[in-house]
């Protein structure tokens, strides 16, 4: 089980390692194509690509510290160092996404002239470099991963709007293809983000996930094991992926050590059932201060 999940995130680092190094690459190709095409287009993307390597790099950094384990720093291991890569590179892609319609709106009243041939030809190697990095990334499980995708995503849907606008621009002029393309697919991009980023603010702030229900937990647990009630049930996730549950037990007076500890094994293999791998029961006894738990009156 630990080999599994260490192969696991190294694949993650490994996936968002290709992605960096793919987009550095094609971020650099296109300086030079800008510089020697003097197309400021082409340079504004450059930037714009370089911005998501930088961003992408963090990723990869923050995906390997991720891999470490627990020290005396952080008891939980270093999990969550993820998520924050993953919020960051939200920020970044929700500001650039801000910065694009900035430049794209005014363009629907001041249409501006393009090279429809230059741009065709970067259009294709674009989608291209980016389009492989998106496919390495596809189905990845961690928000690391799904926001660096939506990033090289974002690339792919960019070049594919200056393919699909060049090729109509080598027999109609309309320059106001550009923009209109451009905003559409900003916006998309800037909803999909969005949804993620609630979903990462949640389990920042030890948010209950979506899907467990934690009545429907406690209501199982006294079903299924010699509990008297359940109480001050806690669930939350560290990076989205592993989660973790503690709760109060109450158990009767006269109860023993083996009975306690078959208690402790039923609570955690129905736990298993739900998800959840981390689990810490507390035991508390019906003679115990009632005032902290009535649910035993209920």
């Amino acid at each position: 089980m630990a080999h599994d999940h260490h192969h696991h995130h190294h694949d993650k680092q490994e996936n968002i390692k290709i992605a960096f190094l793919l987009n550095i690459s094609f971020a650099i190709l296109e300086i030079i194509g800008g510089l020697l095409t003097n197309s400021m287009a082409i340079l504004s993307d450059a930037l714009h690509d370089l911005g998501d390597s930088i961003s992408l790099g963090g990723a990869w950094y923050l995906e390997r510290y991720a891999d470490k384990g627990p020290d005396s720093k952080f008891s939980f291991g270093y999990a969550r160092f993820s998520l924050l890569a993953a919020l960051i590179n939200s920020l970044i892609l929700v500001t650039g996404s801000i910065l694009i319609l900035i430049r794209a709106i005014p363009r629907l009243f001041n249409p501006e002239v393009i090279d429809p041939k230059g741009m065709l030809v970067f259009a294709i190697i674009g989608i291209f470099i980016n389009g492989l990095a998106v496919l390495r990334l596809k189905g990845g499980s961690s928000f690391n991963e799904k926001i660096v995708s939506w990033h090289l995503l974002e690339d792919v849907l960019g070049w594919l709007v200056i393919l699909i606008a060049s090729v109509v621009l080598m027999f109609v002029d309309l320059w106001i293809l550009d923009p209109i393309l451009s905003i559409l697919l900003t916006i998309y991009v800037v909803i999909n983000v969005m949804k993620n980023l609630r979903e990462i603010v949640v389990i920042l702030l030890q948010g209950v996930p979506s899907n467990i229900d934690i009545n429907q937990i406690e209501t199982m647990i006294k079903e299924k094991t010699d509990v008297e009630c359940v109480y001050h049930t806690h669930v939350w996730s560290l990076e989205g992926e592993k989660i973790l549950l503690s709760t109060h037990l109450v158990v009767n007076d006269n109860i023993s050590r083996d009975q306690i500890i078959k208690i402790k094994n039923d609570v955690k293999e129905l736990m298993l059932k739900k998800g959840i791998e981390h689990v810490t029961v507390q035991i508390d006894f019906d003679k115990e201060d009632k005032e902290n738990f009535d649910c035993c009156n209920k």
